[in-house]
């Protein structure tokens, strides 16, 4: 079962301040939001869409039409109720098992998503084939130095304050186990130079990269100046070439 319909851990997503008060809540949407292109009459997809926030800010910045596609029946199901408009579609589907049609999507948006899929590049040569020419391809992903975090959590003194984030095996990818809220969940690492170098092999051109750091009114959000102390995201927006490079 996908962990994100774990009745225990979706309880606790759900309190989250991202899943309560939606963009503006999130640490990474002051950086992510000035990167999307317009969407004024485009057609938009959504990998792993989760609440659906991101599709309903399409719908209202103008898309004509917006496909939100996420593995959990529960996420989906709170999207249809949250975050629902007549040109937005959901559909309960893996991000590996979607059928990607050529030439179909001025953009595509994935957040938060791509660390739970294990052969990146592939993702990356889908994405490539569904969009139009110069099309958008704008994500954002957990950066490589918190997915290779021992754990993924701090090293703590005997008082519980956080000391230092330890990073190891960045360069093993692949499977890395981690509690994140109180349930065990299954991501995948993936370097700095998979990631680029996976981009460009697949015909894309790089436009912007931003590490995330949350803004200074969120300085009160609790564990949010720790943050500040390594990168926890990663922000990426690329283009759509249709030729591939030799």
């Amino acid at each position: 079962m996908n962990e994100y319909d774990d009745k225990k851990f979706f309880e606790e997503y759900a309190k989250m301040p991202r899943s309560q008060g939606g963009l503006t809540s999130a640490g990474e949407w002051h950086q992510l939001k000035p990167l999307f292109p317009s969407l004024q009459g485009k057609k938009m997809l959504d990998l792993g869409c989760g609440y659906g926030w991101h599709c309903k800010f399409a719908a209202e910045k103008g898309a004509a039409q917006i496909l939100g596609i996420d593995m959990s029946e529960k996420m989906i199901e709170t999207a249809r109720k949250k975050n629902s408009a007549e040109q937005i579609e959901y559909r309960i589907c893996g991000i590996e098992d979607y059928e990607y049609p050529e030439n179909t999507w001025d953009c595509v948006i994935s957040n938060l998503a791509l660390h739970y899929i294990e052969d990146i590049s592939q993702v990356f040569r889908k994405v490539h084939k569904t969009l139009k020419k110069n099309g958008t391809f704008l994500f954002n992903i957990e950066h490589p130095v918190f997915t290779s975090g021992v754990g993924q959590d701090w090293i703590y003194t005997e008082e519980g304050i956080p000391l230092y984030w330890p990073v190891d095996n960045y360069f093993t990818p692949g499977e890395r186990k981690t509690n994140f809220l109180g349930c065990n969940v299954t991501k995948q690492h993936h370097t700095l130079t998979q990631i680029f170098m996976g981009l460009l092999n697949s015909g894309f051109e790089l436009k912007a990269i931003e590490e995330a750091e949350p803004p200074q009114e969120m300085m009160d959000f609790p564990g949010m100046k720790d943050e500040l102390r390594r990168p926890m995201m990663l922000l990426v927006k690329a283009t759509a070439r249709k030729m591939l490079p030799h």
